[in-house]
């Protein structure tokens, strides 16, 4: 969701990601020098943001395309595995989360500086490690999580095309049938008129114009749009989940195949992994900002669990790729796909902006400033036709959901925090509790991670050779 004000400060760290640390490279020698040369202006109060605004902001990171697409994931686990290890994920996650701050106030503290981002709290974490080959490799240590942070981004505009062409397609295919009593979908599966792929084309140049945009007013204009169309869809939606009547005999525990797309899906699901340090670099009074994490994740977990347990016994076998695409054909939900594409569709320009800000700036400084203009629209509507294109290859939904949660997000969310912690604090007697707690949590994310790739791009290969109709059958 909408990240506009915390945009600024996070890109301005990120513009020289490629291009500005060659020093470091020399090991924790220079890291001293990369201080007195970056550090940052202190924050005005009137920037600073207070405690519930703070809490807005963790929700809006952690509520887009994947929390739609939590009832299929408790599917792929099962009725009583799903929430339970939707549970486990959240507190993993948050815990991460935790990790990640305390390396990053602990070297903000050792450096003399007012805000690290989390490339940078990778980079300076490897450069007091005890190995030297890691202290003298360690800028790439920030290259891999900027990497790591231009797939993720990439992909959630990816999984957006899907989303908004799915939604598109069945409320303009169904329009002709569409009434204004709402009943229940029934399992029979209609043909499409025209691909989904069209759909992803026909969005295309709106995208590329959208992403044009880079004024922060106007961004911030984006984030407000976003979050009231978004917000007003899942009421909408959560009123119906609570009507009776729901599915009975669901099974409680799935395969470990489909679990493996549950993992997938899930760590995907919370996407603001990357947003806590700025947000709290934000905060008013940012010795509060564990309580705001942990009340905020709190709710957010809780959202997913009744999200996901409520969808699945709502819908049971037919729950599709996205919980949207279940709701029945009247006007009242047609419309909440409409307003909830609608917040898909200017959030995309806000997720988009994050990998924009680490690639533009690098691929502009090493060209003439006569160029600049032209090569900086280029540059950005690539980017926009990479993600259109990578979803026209792979039209499915759930799977590059999957995909990117395993690939991506397993690792910034799960398997790089622990492992600085050990780096950040080896020298200060971190205890042998802490390093093999940290080591779990690693080896879990890296299993997840390698797992769930696996059977992600298997399932794709399957659909290459026994093709669908499209990403989400179209019930009527």
């Amino acid at each position: 969701m909408g990240k506009t004000p915390l945009l600024r400060e996070d890109g301005k760290s990120q513009r020289n990601t490629f291009g500005g640390s060659k020093a470091s490279s020399k090991g924790s020698s220079s890291s001293s020098n990369n201080t007195v040369s970056s550090k940052k202006k202190p924050r005005r109060k009137a920037d600073a943001l207070m405690f519930i605004q703070i809490f807005i902001h963790l929700l809006k990171s952690n509520i887009g395309t994947g929390f739609l697409g939590l009832p299929l994931a408790v599917k792929n686990a099962g009725l009583l595995v799903g929430p339970v290890s939707l549970l486990a994920i959240g507190a993993l996650t948050v815990h991460c989360m935790d990790i990640l701050l305390n390396c990053a106030c602990h070297l903000t503290s050792r450096l003399q500086r007012s805000f690290v981002n989390y490339e940078e709290t990778t980079m300076y974490s490897l450069e007091t490690c005890p190995s030297p080959w890691l202290r003298t490799h360690s800028v790439w240590g920030r290259y891999v999580v900027s990497f790591l942070l231009i797939v993720t981004q990439l992909g959630f505009c990816s999984v957006y095309f899907m989303f908004m062409a799915d939604n598109l397609q069945q409320i303009v295919e169904e329009a002709h049938f569409t009434s204004n009593v709402c009943q229940p979908r029934q399992s029979l599966v209609m043909t499409s008129i025209l691909d989904t792929r069209f759909y992803m084309l026909t969005i295309l140049p709106f995208l590329i114009l959208l992403v044009l945009v880079q004024n922060p007013q106007v961004l911030s204009i984006f984030s407000t749009l976003a979050t009231i169309t978004t917000l007003s869809s899942l009421a909408l939606i959560f009123e119906y989940l609570i009507q009776i009547p729901h599915h009975s005999h669901l099974p409680l525990v799935a395969s470990w195949k489909t679990f493996l797309l549950f993992f997938g899906t899930a760590i995907f699901t919370f996407e603001g992994v990357g947003m806590v340090l700025p947000l709290k670099s934000q905060m008013k009074s940012p010795q509060q900002f564990p309580a705001v994490l942990y009340l905020g994740m709190s709710f957010v977990i809780f959202l997913y669990i009744c999200l996901g347990t409520l969808g699945y016994m709502k819908f049971g076998a037919d729950t599709q790729a996205s919980i949207t695409l279940n709701l029945p054909n009247c006007w009242l939900y047609q419309s909440v796909k409409l307003m909830y594409s609608v917040g898909i569709f200017f959030t995309y320009a806000l997720q988009f902006h994050v990998p924009a800000e680490i690639i533009v700036p690098y691929v502009v400084s090493r060209a003439s400033e006569n160029w600049a203009l032209f090569i900086d629209l280029t540059v950005r509507a690539a980017l926009v036709c990479l993600t259109c294109f990578s979803a026209v290859l792979i039209p499915r939904l759930d799977l590059v959901i999957s995909l990117v949660g395993s690939v991506s997000s397993s690792a910034l969310a799960l398997i790089i925090p622990p492992l600085l912690e050990i780096a950040t604090f080896y020298s200060e007697n971190i205890s042998c509790t802490t390093i093999a707690k940290d080591i779990m949590i690693s080896i879990l994310g890296l299993l997840g991670c390698v797992l769930g790739t696996y059977q992600a791009l298997y399932e794709m290969t399957q659909q290459s050779r026994f093709p669908m109709l499209n990403s989400t059958n179209v019930h009527t």
